[in-house]
């Protein structure tokens, strides 16, 4: 099977994904949560004009000269308003957040007023509506400020709570099972045998679904035998993406994609132009969606973070975007590229002038987690790229 561009094989990663199953839920257990629905205002905020200021509510829409003078009838406050008439040459004593009384349109700040038992002057001059929030200032009754797809925040959720929601209408999050197999490998804390290995893979994959917005579930490592591997795989039916580490190659001991068939697995492709991560596989168990990942750990993130990633926002409702890059200046050469797409780990820096610099770590070994930790960015090398000097400049894509 030929060599898939990336940006072929994840649009076959993505094809035919509809719109999300939905559930609602509290306000505040909706951070990091998908909008599923648009979301519109059911009050007009702020609901009544309001001061800005504490000062004095004047009567009339017009300015305040040096001199002007008026009678202090009232007493305004947040949440207590003043319920009585306000009539030419009277004001009220307002506090922030108050409700401007009726017939009252300037706010005169307290600052700006000299005051003498009821009688008030004015030291400076104000400006006709100064100090004070109109009624629907910040939004009205049926605006739509919050659009599906859009992943809640500190801030959308303070402006959710604003518009008057208690609850909201959220994508269901994706059930991603992790699958590791393998012989060589033994779970985190237990001390490997002399031929064995930590399976790590699985901890930064469940916390790479987490962030994403998906539940990672573990299906632990199943043993290089075609029957666990069938029995676990099972075990993921239900779920919306699997995952699977490891053992889909060519080799004798590499069952999982035999494994995979055997239950019904309607294969896509298998090998793709990407460095590190060329053997990725996807296809497809039913409902399910299969990503085989490679066994090296950098080779597993970062084919994770490639198509994983976008496949569990494209699930949650989320519009795709291309990959957000930004320019860096190479402090040292690069050869030329060869025929596949290559993400290298990289260190951002800023040059004398302030000019944002990326440095490539010495090794790009796809078995090295300890320079995929020191990594803060991926330089992205397309194919066939030309060489480059020091100076010159590339693409780099954040990491974190």
């Amino acid at each position: 099977m030929a060599l898939l561009p990336v940006a072929t094989a994840l649009a076959q990663v993505l094809d035919g994904i509809g719109p999300p199953a939905e559930e609602t839920v509290p306000l505040a257990e909706a951070d990091g949560r998908v909008l599923s629905q648009d979301l519109a205002a059911r009050l007009t905020q702020p609901p009544f004009a309001a001061s800005a200021m504490d000062g004095y509510a004047i009567h009339g829409n017009g300015a305040a000269a040096v001199g002007d003078r008026w009678t202090v009838v009232g007493e305004a406050a947040a949440g207590r308003g003043y319920a009585g008439a306000v009539g030419p040459g009277e004001a009220v004593r307002i506090f922030t957040g108050a409700p401007v009384p009726p017939g009252c349109g300037t706010v005169v700040i307290q600052e700006d007023i000299s005051r003498t038992g009821d009688l008030i002057t004015a030291i400076d001059d104000t400006r006709a509506g100064a100090n004070l929030r109109r009624a629907g200032n910040d939004f009205s009754e049926g605006d739509v400020l919050l659009k599906r797809g859009r992943r809640l925040d500190p801030h959308t959720l303070t402006l959710a709570a604003a518009m008057g929601h208690a609850v909201l209408p959220v994508a269901r999050r994706p059930v991603v099972a992790i699958l590791a197999t393998g012989d060589e490998l033994v779970p985190p804390g237990k001390l490997p045998g002399p031929d064995q290995i930590i399976s790590s893979n699985p901890v930064g994959l469940a916390a790479l679904v987490h962030r994403a917005g998906g539940l990672a579930r573990d299906l632990g490592i199943a043993p290089d035998r075609l029957e666990d591997i069938s029995a676990r795989i099972a075990e993921a039916r239900d779920a919306d993406i699997l995952v699977t580490i490891g053992g889909a190659s060519v080799g004798d001991h590499d069952l999982v994609a035999p494994a995979l068939k055997q239950e019904g697995l309607d294969l896509a492709f298998w090998k793709i132009a990407l460095r590190p991560g060329k053997p990725l596989m996807f296809g497809r168990l039913g409902a399910t969606r299969v990503l085989g990942l490679p066994g090296n750990p950098v080779s597993a993130l970062i084919t994770a973070r490639v198509f994983l990633v976008p496949l569990i926002e494209a699930l949650l409702g989320i519009p795709r975007t291309e990959p957000v890059t930004e320019t860096a200046i190479l402090t040292q050469p690069l050869d030329a590229n060869g025929p596949r797409l290559h993400l290298m780990r990289a260190r951002l820096g800023r040059d004398e002038r302030g000019a944002l610099t990326v440095t490539p770590l010495p090794s790009q070994d796809s078995s090295l987690l300890s320079a995929l930790a020191e990594a803060d960015c991926l330089i992205w090398r397309e194919p066939g790229a030309a060489a480059t000097d020091a100076g010159d400049r590339t693409q780099v894509e954040r990491l974190g």
